[in-house]
């Protein structure tokens, strides 16, 4: 595990995320020559980055598979993502950070709470004067 980097931070909570990934047609090449395991692969790196992988996804459509993953914090995400797109056989990667039910309750409440200090772009000090039921 890369030094400063630990799971087993005291209460820390991970942070969860989605990678999903596009492999381009030498990737290909290189596994139909050789098959693998990937999901072995992006254990280890997600591992040594300090953080533990979830599951890993083959799938059809847009994107050729996904990784979910917790990570001790937005650097080893990153770092993760870098790791994998410096190899040139990724054609594209996606990652997101995931929230759970309750973090988005959360969110959506501390909205509402601080809508009285939202002014839209461009709009008047008292716009809400445009919107009053009447």
């Amino acid at each position: 595990m890369l030094s400063g980097h630990t799971c087993e931070r005291p209460g820390a909570t991970m942070l969860k995320y989605v990678s999903q990934f596009s492999y381009t047609g030498e990737a290909w090449d290189r596994m139909i020559t050789r098959p693998g395991n990937r999901a072995v692969a992006a254990r280890a790196l997600i591992e040594e980055i300090g953080g533990q992988m979830e599951s890993f996804y083959w799938m059809l459509g847009e994107w050729d598979g996904l990784v979910i993953y917790e990570m001790p914090d937005v650097s080893a995400a990153a770092a993760f993502s870098g790791r994998v797109t410096s190899s040139g056989l990724l054609r594209a990667v996606a990652t997101h950070q995931l929230i759970t039910s309750d973090e988005a309750h959360s969110a959506l409440q501390m909205a509402k709470a601080a809508g009285a200090a939202y002014q839209p772009p461009g709009a008047p000090r008292d716009w809400r004067s445009d919107y009053a039921e009447g």
